[in-house]
């Protein structure tokens, strides 16, 4: 079976591979800022026979009633455990398996520092500069923004590809052409690199197959509090 990884799996989640249908990891370091500065203590995987390894903060796990027999029961447990309001969810785990060289899916973007300051580069879009270190950009001819690449750093093993497009851009295949590029690059880098979606995102799967991402059955788990 074709899987991510496993050291990038190891990194991310504090273990891999799952010893049971849902094995819990206690993250002691769970406070550390994310890729964004903001600290997740939820973070999931489920192989396509349905195991699962599962990060979490301690006090969350200690509220846990284990050991659980699926997913879906984790899926349930989790809003009370965690003890903050939101929704528990998985999504579709996708990564880079034969990326289209450049021939295929020419490069389309320049890499630009991701500054947080407000006086960073004017033509990186806000969406873009929580992500810290360069980002990926493609620019029409006066300069503005078309559609860019983020890298979420979850461990230095890795990155996780975020792509937008502007709306005046999509239907011209610049996304798939922006995914490709980056993916090239974390892989030169040595880096795994994935690629994250939610089940009905249909634009987002078209997106990551025609740039060596399939779907080979991998999910990826979080919790999503809701804001007051």
């Amino acid at each position: 079976m074709l899987s991510p990884p496993a050291d990038h799996l190891s990194a991310w989640l504090g273990g891999w591979p799952p010893a049971l249908p849902v094995r819990v990891v206690q993250d002691l370091e769970h406070e550390r800022p994310g890729w964004d500065g903001t600290a997740r203590g939820v973070a999931g995987v489920v192989d396509p026979e349905g195991r699962c390894v599962v990060r979490l903060p301690p006090e969350v796990a200690a509220r846990l009633e284990v050991p659980l027999p699926d997913v879906a029961s984790l899926l349930a447990a989790l809003p009370a455990a965690v003890g903050v309001p939101g929704t528990a969810g998985a999504g579709v785990l996708r990564w880079a398996q034969d990326v289209p060289d450049r021939d295929v899916l020419p490069d389309v973007g320049i890499w630009l520092p991701a500054a947080l300051a407000d006086d960073g580069d004017p033509r990186v879009p806000a969406w873009l500069r929580p992500f810290g270190g360069d980002v990926l950009v493609a620019l029409d001819e006066d300069g503005r923004y078309l559609g860019g690449v983020g890298l979420k750093r979850h461990h230095d093993s890795g990155r996780e590809i975020a792509v937008v497009t502007d709306e005046r851009a999509r239907g011209r295949g610049l996304a798939r052409r922006l995914v490709a590029q980056a993916a090239r690059t974390v892989l030169a880098e040595g880096r795994a690199v994935i690629y994250l979606h939610a089940p009905d995102n249909e634009a987002s799967a078209r997106v990551a197959r025609a740039s060596g991402f399939p779907d080979t059955g991998w999910q990826v788990i979080g919790y999503w509090s809701r804001q007051p």
